[in-house]
């Protein structure tokens, strides 16, 4: 790809959104395949944390791609599926029993680094949201506090991991019903709360977490 290109698709956002220019800065240094990595679903009571990798295409990067977390979910949906067609994706999700064995912290950072791992086509770097980056990785990476906001490829990730583990809630909500994983998708709301406290847990729930631990 020529220097021309990489530049636009740095700004692709606009000012004052994620851009590429992170990406574009490694590209730059020789660093071809740049995956962008984050998780979704460390605060619930219930169900697993996903974590996904993306390698974006610089020249096919889906418009108004941002943090899954200020897009709605028509929005976030959308956008999957032109990231799934155009990019290089991989998931990985840790169990709530893995959860409470390792703690949710490692978990997510485990789950990050079997997502870097899965990828189709090897990463030559990687931009990870938050403070830590995953022990094990075979490459380069960079921790981005609020990275979901700041480079397209962690946005990209945060979208694919937020829409798989919703989606895996929501088909949750079949064998254990009664508990609405389908609308609160295991996050502490009042109904979910209610439901455990009618139903007790189930194998979903972190037992680790609060008020789950005292039952």
């Amino acid at each position: 790809m020529g220097k021309a290109k990489i530049r636009a698709s740095a700004r692709i956002a606009g000012k004052n959104a994620a851009d590429f220019s992170r990406e574009a800065s490694f590209i730059a240094r020789g660093f071809v395949q740049i995956a962008g990595v984050d998780e979704a679903g460390r605060g619930p009571l219930a169900g697993p944390v996903s974590a996904a990798a993306v390698i974006l295409d610089p020249d096919r990067i889906p418009d108004g791609l941002a943090d899954s977390k200020t897009l709605s979910e028509a929005r976030r949906a959308a956008l999957f599926e032109q990231i799934c067609a155009t990019a290089t994706v991989s998931v990985a999700f840790a169990s709530a029993r893995t959860i409470d064995r390792i703690n949710i912290r490692q978990a997510s950072l485990d789950a990050m680094a079997r997502a870097v791992c899965g990828l189709s086509v090897a990463a030559d770097f990687a931009l990870v949201d938050g403070r830590d980056i995953p022990g094990g990785l075979s490459i380069g990476a960079q921790a981005v506090i609020g990275g979901d906001g700041k480079s397209l490829s962690i946005a990209a990730a945060s979208v694919v991991a937020k829409v798989m583990r919703d989606r895996l809630m929501m088909r949750c909500e079949t064998r254990y019903s009664g508990y609405g994983f389908s609308g609160h998708k295991g996050y502490g709301t009042q109904v979910h709360r209610d439901a455990i406290t009618r139903l007790g847990p189930c194998a979903l729930h972190r037992m680790t977490f609060a008020p789950l631990k005292t039952c």
